[in-house]
């Protein structure tokens, strides 16, 4: 059975790579916090734009900050919001896209207008307004992003569950008298695994750095709050005396940029 090649997916050596920039952030981010000795917010006025060394490795901002210090802690805001955004989405997105895919007819008619809806308005125009509900709160910005996000899922999972309950194993488990929640437990969700679980580093990805646009923008996260567009939009003024200050918040954004390309399936070539 074709879908069955799905359960037991070959890694490529760039997607093993991708993988672990993606593990290695993500340690970052769980311990970061804890292993800098220094507070995010605490303001030295003495010490102001002071230049990398054993006291600050990255140095400190104009407010004397440490930047090492800001840089972890907005590091484990971004991917910790952009996750528990990407894991909200994720759950209705595949639960609605596998109901479209059984159901057929009126409901999943219903739930593709309501997608294509979803769809018509851009993903961080759909965000700007949900967050202008609340402005500057973290939680309105989580929800925009889990209801821009969550048709990703809807569709693929729509796509990728038809064969497989359309296909002899599914129609045989019916025959042989099992429910939905085996043909559910054995058939689909072993088929739609790989895929989703790309889709939830690609969409993971895509929210830490809509998260960043909108921190950089001034409609995001705010000031003192540690995040990484809002900590390129401060260093800005500074690049020219203090260009590390710019470049730590740049590279975590590219290697979470590196990662998210390196962990999407290869395409085959036509």
């Amino acid at each position: 059975m074709p879908y069955l090649a799905l359960s037991a997916p070959r890694w490529s050596w760039q997607q093993r790579t991708g993988l672990v920039l993606m593990g290695l952030l993500a340690l970052w981010a769980l311990l970061g916090p804890w292993l800098v000795d220094a507070s995010p917010i605490e303001q030295n006025l003495r010490n102001q734009l002071a230049h990398p060394g054993a006291a600050h490795w990255l140095g400190t901002d104009v407010l004397g900050r440490s930047w090492l210090a800001r840089l972890a802690h907005a590091t484990q805001l971004s991917l910790g919001m952009a996750v528990l955004a990407a894991l909200s989405a994720a759950v209705p997105g595949t639960l609605l896209g596998v109901l479209a895919a059984w159901r057929g007819g009126r409901v999943e008619r219903t739930l593709v207008m309501l997608a294509d809806a979803v769809l018509a308005i851009p993903g961080l125009l759909l965000v700007l307004l949900i967050a202008a509900l609340a402005p500057g709160q973290l939680w309105a910005l989580y929800v925009g992003m889990a209801t821009a996000m969550w048709v990703e899922y809807f569709r693929v999972c729509r796509a990728m569950a038809r064969p497989v309950l359309v296909g002899d194993a599914v129609q045989a488990s019916r025959l042989l008298g099992f429910g939905r929640a085996y043909v559910l437990r054995r058939h689909l969700l072993p088929a739609l695994a790989p895929t989703l679980g790309t889709l939830l580093a690609f969409t993971t990805a895509q929210a830490v750095l809509a998260l960043a646009a909108l921190g950089f923008v001034g409609v995001g996260a705010q000031a003192p709050t540690a995040e990484l567009g809002l900590m390129i939009t401060e260093a800005m003024p500074y690049y020219e005396e203090a260009p590390w200050l710019i470049a730590a918040p740049t590279a975590v954004l590219l290697w979470l940029v590196a990662a998210m390309m390196l962990i999407q399936p290869e395409r085959e070539a036509a």
